[in-house]
């Protein structure tokens, strides 16, 4: 079982039912997990990547990642190249102070 809702950086009007999903053990699919460029909170996505030699998107998935057990993005992609480097966003640990500054 799994809920999709629309949720990422700059986009978490969903946040009650992330909580539910959380509290059950249903996995959480965020819709739009990017959240496009006109994101407000852009320019601390930018800092925090240039900070970690990533990029705009590693930066958002990481945070994806970090911000519950059951939250599994699926980012769209039309390339390989592109598929590692949205893998890599695994990889990539935000510090507490980052995951502050995106909260």
């Amino acid at each position: 079982m799994s809920v999709q809702n629309l949720y990422n950086v700059a986009g978490r009007s969903a946040e009650d039912v992330l909580e539910a999903c959380e509290r059950d053990g249903i996995a959480f699919l965020p819709w739009f997990p990017l959240g496009g460029k006109g994101a407000p909170r852009h320019a601390a996505l930018r800092r925090i990547a240039a900070a970690h030699g990533a990029t705009v998107t590693q930066v958002a998935l990481s945070w994806l990642l970090a911000r519950s057990p059951v939250i599994l993005p699926i980012p769209g992609t039309s390339s390989i190249a592109h598929f590692d480097e949205n893998l890599a966003a695994a990889d990539l640990v935000l510090t507490d102070d980052e995951l502050a500054e995106l909260a």
